[in-house]
């Protein structure tokens, strides 16, 4: 895809930007921003799902269009693998966490190592498992 592509950018909201603005506005926010730093800027964009970000170009939105669309399932492919390297990264840097494995995701695993672990500044504490781990901690 990347030496195909007549040129792709990789964008991502942080994870203070999540828990301030919530999943959804931060995921839209990823979209403008990775579509705005493309080197050739599109006529016309389509985005997986049903709702669109705010953008400087027409844009149409398509439910299940990492399935419909070949730029979208190509843009869904780039997105996956840079997030499954940067898991990698982080079982590196905290292997009692097992990221290469869940990826991040709330398996059963990921949660036991959060339990036992406790929080790393990666993970969002908005989100309710992590939340309730930082609650029980400030009040012992």
């Amino acid at each position: 895809i990347k030496e195909k592509a007549l040129c792709y950018h990789i964008a991502r909201a942080s994870v203070a930007e999540i828990d301030e603005l919530n999943i959804l506005h931060a995921t839209m926010l990823a979209m403008s921003r990775a579509v705005e730093g493309l080197t050739i800027q599109p006529e016309f964009v389509f985005v997986d799902g049903n709702r669109l970000a705010k953008l400087s170009m027409a844009a149409q939105s398509v439910v299940k269009g990492d399935s419909l669309v070949e730029e979208i399932s190509a843009a869904s492919i780039l997105a996956k693998v840079t997030r499954d390297n940067e898991m990698k990264a982080l079982d590196v840097e905290y292997p009692q966490f097992g990221f290469a494995g869940h990826k991040g995701y709330p398996t059963k695993a990921h949660l036991e190592a959060l339990a036992l672990h406790g929080v790393t500044p990666h993970h969002r504490q908005s989100f309710k498992p992590v939340k309730t781990i930082i609650e029980q901690t400030n009040n012992c």
